[in-house]
């Protein structure tokens, strides 16, 4: 018995810290040896022992016998079991890279690795970029008049975005841009988007996904010396027509065609495309004069080649060519930013208007991957962060300023609990936020990363927004100048839907392509099972199939030892309080790492179709690298005591929802008896993670309502007026009015209830209370300002019965 627990401790420890299999072998062969010269087994059962050893370790060790043995027999089944995939499909997985994503997928994440990864910071130009052009800008927008008398934004402003070459932001220098990194960027959208919604989807979409984007990296010398300059000074602004009314979250099955022709343009016969194309939803389109257009491009003539349909293809057309037709606007729920469908009938375009010439006909669909990874990962999650700092301390403000039954209504559990989460959340976006633009500025192309930050900030956007609503009632949904929070709440199911819509990116993309990129053996499989050369497939195969079986048993002992555990003996790179959710992440990744292996094999191609068991390991992956996101922040920030509180909120509520995921994907899974058996390696003690507890919330909501270092560093980066003149400033000036008086203001209530005084209206008190000495004359001006701030806070906006009526 004692020996077959050193076997058994011996066989769980090589699993569990992954040794190579010739360590496996050497391993077995030696406790084989001391069992011989132990007498621990008779002659006999020593001889069977030998024998089935022998017969394991030669042929698993030997690779052409493993081969004929094996995997050469495991080959056809997972070429049977691979679902067709389109050319487009394959580009798409084979777009971007892979990051810090691969660690979580491996099931025992390099915590250290990501210590050590310095991350970008801003340079002295993007930071005076920031603190001059931005901040003038900002001054410069009254969101009330650009939303709901303009619809627009102001000439002026336009004309600023262009002179201070907003639209150039990642346009190199040696063209006349700014050439920013994509922290840089993410950081002037962000603040843009604490002021206005309309301004910041403006100033993002040129330096996202479009026109510069494309041409940087596809487009031929000659495209980017003539366009490049012209963009980066708003000489040219640009649009991307891609999403049409047949082709949405399926944009791929893009149905608008273009046919290679010959024709005449400018006097001389060219060889070039005649396109058909009708697209919508299409951002600054109504005020574009260079329209990037993708297409399906066919070759019936056989005019540039031997294929006829080559596949979708990207090309820039001025929009005043002839049978272009754009300049209608949509209307995206009252939002002010220019968007708006356009067509083409019968538009005939030179080959050399293709991006990247004709060299590049045929791979457009390979660069917007590309390039979607990049924009995703920047734009959406900083809109969404910069309407989760301006919530947080807007409405953080509020409820210290706005009483209820003489107390502040941050003070009340009730509140406190959207508060805390308004806080956590806007914590963890912004932390999640810098670790992927950083990402990309390290060379990067997080298509993954970028398709979990664009959900789930996106979508905790949503979650802060509506808390705020709440919190703010009725001064959240009177529309005015005094709002600063409807336009925000308008614009969310845009965010929602845009660049991939989020039941889209949830379901199919996150762990669709997480689960082939990120997997150390997957793709490797899947491309020996497709290789054309049999001997080098079978070898590639042979030895990714191997390490597969190795990954697959290593993760099953890894996850039931640390859920036995609790993970308690999980080294870990930090030993204060945020050393247990190193120990839980590593826990959780072990965890996760295993369910989806052995949903894959067990599912094989049918995993595509089974999208609800497909978006909770998509969850799952989503909360690890949120969780791993706020501790690097946390690290970074030089570990700072007073931000514990929002990084346990935070973290626990991750943990808790991978823990609910995975408790409903092995509910739902069709094999019951293989989720039994699942759940006891992985959950052998049940449920291990709660819900944030009162305490903890409670920390982290008052950190919104007084001003502090934590305070400004949770809302650091966005636009706060210095005049009492604006929402968010009149917000700032009446909260440390209201503190200074809180100390007075005790003195009256207590007054009050030793019967000094008598309760009457508040500033009738203040009156009552200098009369009898109880304050004084400067406590009482102190009050009285107090009293003034709060309710010019308070106020909402009224119009004249004729404000709405418009001339007909």
């Amino acid at each position: 018995m004692v020996w077959c627990l050193v076997v058994a401790a011996a066989i769980w420890f090589m699993a569990y810290m992954r040794f190579a299999l010739w360590q496996w072998s050497v391993v077995l062969v030696g406790l084989l040896l001391a069992a011989t010269m132990l007498g621990v087994y008779s002659t006999p059962v020593l001889v069977a022992h030998w024998v089935v050893l022998a017969l394991v370790v030669v042929p698993l060790n030997i690779p052409p016998l493993r081969r004929f043995l094996i995997s050469n027999r495991v080959l056809p089944l997972l070429r049977d079991a691979l679902p067709p995939m389109s050319q487009t499909e394959k580009e798409a997985l084979d777009a971007g890279t892979v990051w810090w994503d691969g660690e979580l997928f491996s099931g025992r994440p390099d915590w250290h690795k990501l210590h050590d990864t310095v991350l970008p910071k801003l340079s002295d130009a993007e930071q005076a970029f920031l603190n001059g052009p931005v901040e003038e800008l900002c001054k410069m927008l009254d969101d009330w008049h650009i939303t709901e008398e303009r619809r627009d934004l102001s000439p002026d402003v336009w004309q600023y975005l262009k002179d201070e070459r907003f639209f150039g932001m990642i346009i190199p220098k040696q063209y006349g841009g700014l050439e920013f990194s994509a922290l840089a960027h993410s950081s002037v959208v962000m603040k843009i988007a604490s002021r206005s919604v309309s301004a910041a989807v403006t100033v993002m979409v040129p330096n996202s996904l479009g026109p510069a984007e494309l041409l940087l990296h596809y487009g031929t010398q000659a495209q980017k010396d003539h366009y490049l300059p012209r963009l980066a000074k708003g000489e040219e602004v640009p649009c991307f027509a891609l999403t049409g009314p047949e082709s949405g979250s399926d944009a791929a099955s893009i149905p608008d065609r273009g046919v290679v022709c010959r024709d005449e343009f400018e006097g001389k016969e060219t060889l070039g495309i005649r396109l058909d194309w009708d697209k919508r939803y299409i951002t600054l389109g109504p005020v574009a004069t260079v329209l990037g257009l993708a297409f399906r491009l066919y070759d019936p003539d056989h005019l540039i080649g031997q294929t006829v349909d080559i596949g979708i293809t990207c090309a820039l057309i001025p929009t005043d060519t002839d049978g272009v037709s754009i300049g209608n606007r949509h209307a995206p729920l009252n939002m002010a930013f220019m968007n708006g469908p356009n067509q083409g009938k019968d538009v005939f375009i030179p080959m050399d208007w293709v991006i990247g010439g004709q060299e590049r006909v045929g791979q457009g669909w390979r660069m917007l991957m590309e390039s979607l990874a990049a924009g995703r990962s920047i734009s959406l999650p900083a809109l969404s962060v910069g309407a989760g700092k301006l919530t947080s301390r807007a409405t953080g403000a509020y409820s210290r300023i706005r009483k209820q039954f003489n107390t502040p209504i941050g003070k009340f559990e009730g509140v406190e609990e959207p508060l805390a989460r308004i806080a956590a959340n806007t914590y963890l976006m912004d932390a999640a936020r810098v670790l992927t633009a950083a990402a990309v500025d390290l060379g990067e192309k997080p298509s993954v990363l970028s398709a979990i930050a664009k959900y789930n900030m996106t979508e905790r956007m949503r979650a802060v927004v509506n808390d705020a609503m709440d919190v703010q009632g009725g001064s959240g949904i009177c529309m005015g100048p005094r709002n600063y929070l409807a336009r925000v709440y308008q614009s969310i199911p845009i965010s929602i839907t845009v660049e991939g819509a989020n039941i889209l990116t949830r379901s199919m993309i996150i762990f669709g392509q997480g689960a082939i990129r990120c997997h150390p053996y997957i793709l490797k499989e899947m491309n020996a099972a497709q290789d054309q050369d049999p001997q080098r497939g079978a070898i590639a195969f042979d030895k990714a199939f191997i390490g597969h079986v190795g990954f697959t048993l290593s993760n099953a002992a890894r996850a039931f030892w640390l859920g036995l555990t609790g993970a308690r003996f999980q080294m870990a790179p930090k030993r204060g309080p945020e050393r247990y959710y190193y120990q839980q992440a590593t826990r959780m990744s072990a965890a996760f790492a295993l369910v989806a292996d052995v949903i894959m094999l067990t599912l094989g191609g049918a995993v595509k179709r089974k999208e609800k068991l497909s978006g909770r390991l998509a969850d799952m992956l989503s909360q690890l690298y949120l969780i791993s996101a706020c501790l690097k922040r946390f690290h970074d920030d030089g570990s700072p005591r007073e931000d514990l509180p929002l990084l346990q909120w935070a973290c626990d509520d991750a943990l808790y929802q991978m823990q609910e995921s995975l408790r409903g994907l092995l509910r739902n899974l069709p094999m019951r008896p293989l989720a039994m058996l699942l759940r006891i390696m992985i959950m052998p003690w049940g449920k291990s993670y709660h819900l944030p507890v009162d305490r903890l919330g409670h920390q982290a909501a008052s950190l919104l309502l007084a001003p502090s270092q934590t305070r400004d560093r949770l809302t650091q980066g966005i636009f706060v007026p210095a005049g009492e003149d604006e929402p968010l400033g009149r917000l700032e000036a009446a909260l440390h009015k209201v503190i200074d008086a809180e100390s007075v203001e005790r003195l009256l209530r207590s007054a009050v209830r030793s019967g000094k005084l008598t309760k009457t209206r508040e500033d009738e008190l203040v009156d009552r209370g200098l009369a009898a000495g109880v304050i004084e004359a400067q406590e009482a001006e102190l009050v009285k300002a107090a009293i003034a701030a709060r309710r010019e806070v308070i106020k909402v906006d009224d119009f004249a019965p004729d404000y709405w009526y418009k001339e007909s």
